[in-house]
């Protein structure tokens, strides 16, 4: 039996190696860029595997119910919250991510945005090149305005909302920087924070006693828009939010309230709810707004990974082998009523 793979996306960087890896593995492969649900049904409806970014090509319920063969939706990444998983699972398909591929990348970039509104990098980068420096006849913006609101990060407090791989990856970096590190994440027990030295706080405690909040959660129902006027209105006036998870979780109207009226220094983000943003975006015309793109998770390793992956988990689905990171396991019982059984797949090579 001949197997259809296909990719919503362009087939461009580390996914053009897709058709000659697919070709290998014996399976036809079909990408093109898909810009409506319409276009992708039409390119889907008869694929065995999908392969997609959600945060570029969502999945929802409609397009999902259109699929009358698919065995597998593969995502490119972590995050998984643009695919109907549940409406995956109702008709039996396997969702997967790839997990843990850009731990390292996406906690450094973290502490990166954490040290750049400490330190002030963009806007003295931004001065001196204007021509002002800190002694001279044009020193006005560096002494008024840039070295006011430099500090240092020993002694701060550093709040993760949210405390899965990402976040761990982080304490022995702030920790390194002399920081005090608080958590709050209701699924994980206290004991996991205090053997890495972190305390587990309620939300509250969370947003009042942070120096700095970064956020490294899952985004759901329950912690879209967390990040809202009250939440913001509990937070230190001096406090920073870094943000490179997802944009959902920030009501980007309250926070640009809150920057532009005091009740909230800075905001880092890697990440917007649109993306790429408006350009008439309110959020990029502020000076106490970092923005990097949406490229915490970038390295060369994690690429590879990245586009590796996903690879991988589809070959092992159309071999009758359960696929490595499921992240709808309910969908098993139905998965195996239309295919057949499956076997535990061999452990991955580290």
């Amino acid at each position: 039996m001949s197997y259809l793979v296909v990719m919503p996306l362009p087939v461009a960087g580390e996914a053009a190696k897709y058709p000659r890896m697919f070709e290998e593995l014996g399976v036809g492969f079909v990408g093109r860029e898909c810009s409506t649900d319409e276009e992708l049904i039409t390119l889907a409806r008869d694929a065995d595997a999908v392969i997609t970014s959600g945060s570029q090509r969502p999945m929802p319920r409609r397009v999902i119910e259109e699929l009358s063969r698919c065995r597998i939706i593969a995502v490119v990444q972590i995050g998984y919250d643009s695919i109907d998983t549940a409406a995956a699972a109702e008709r039996g398909m396997l969702v997967t991510n790839v997990p843990g591929y850009c731990v390292e990348e996406v906690s450094d970039h973290a502490m990166a945005l954490i040290l750049a509104c400490t330190r002030r990098v963009v806007g003295a980068n931004s001065a001196v090149k204007s021509g002002y420096w800190q002694f001279g006849p044009r020193s006005s913006i560096i002494t008024e305005v840039i070295r006011p609101g430099i500090d240092r990060l020993r002694g701060r407090t550093l709040g993760l909302f949210g405390f899965g791989a990402i976040a761990r990856a982080v304490v022995p970096k702030a920790k390194g920087f002399g920081m005090r590190i608080i958590a709050c994440d209701p699924y994980v027990d206290s004991c996991v924070g205090a053997d890495m030295g972190v305390e587990m706080v309620d939300w509250v405690t969370l947003l009042q006693q942070s120096d700095f909040v970064s956020i490294h959660a899952a985004l759901t129902a329950e912690t879209r828009y967390a990040f809202n006027r009250e939440a913001f209105g509990r937070m230190k006036a001096s406090a920073c939010l870094v943000n490179t998870a997802r944009g959902g979780f920030v009501d980007e109207q309250a926070l640009h309230q809150a920057l532009t009226t005091g009740e909230l220094a800075v905001a880092a983000l890697d990440v917007f709810d649109t993306e790429p943003p408006e350009p008439g975006n309110p959020l990029l015309s502020l000076d106490n707004v970092i923005s990097t793109g949406h490229c915490a998770y970038c390295s060369p390793q994690a690429l590879e990974v990245k586009w590796r992956w996903p690879v991988d988990e589809v070959a092992r689905v159309l071999r009758n082998e359960w696929p490595i990171a499921i992240v709808n396991p309910q969908a098993k019982e139905r998965f195996v009523s239309r295919w057949g059984q499956m076997v535990e797949a061999a452990a991955p090579q580290s």
